[in-house]
């Protein structure tokens, strides 16, 4: 009896200890360096649109600015671990459009982004780093 007491006991520790380790393990990732220029080039429903995105990253606020060959604009959003959001207030046609982003770092020179134009739909594309 006092060794099943023992076997149980020894039990708890070793799982007390495991379930310890995964709580460590959920740290928040620390924010990714987006700092400078990335580009991008793809298909939309006004025709081809090439981009070039300027990012400065403060803590994990996002601040920057668009050039496209359709227009310019500022840009805010945030940096969170490998998620990236801005959003882009674009004058379009004497029309202003909200284009919201979000994207997934994919590694020190990729992001895959959506973006959706109005609420209308948009795009998904890669943006690279420039050098």
């Amino acid at each position: 009896m006092k060794s099943i007491a023992l076997l149980l006991a020894a039990a708890v520790v070793t799982t007390a200890g495991v379930a310890a380790i995964p709580s460590a393990a959920v740290a928040a990732a620390p924010t990714a360096d987006i700092n400078g220029t990335w580009t991008t080039s793809f298909d939309s429903q006004v025709g081809q649109q090439t981009y070039t995105y300027t990012f400065k990253v403060d803590g994990g606020t996002l601040t920057g600015h668009s050039k496209s060959n359709i227009g310019e604009s500022d840009l805010t959003g945030t940096v969170d671990g490998d998620k990236v959001t801005f959003v882009e207030n674009l004058t379009y046609q004497d029309q202003k459009l909200a284009i919201t982003y979000t994207g997934q770092i994919v590694s020190a020179d990729e992001i895959k982004f959506k973006r959706d134009v109005a609420g209308q739909g948009g795009e998904e594309f890669t943006a690279k780093r420039q050098k």
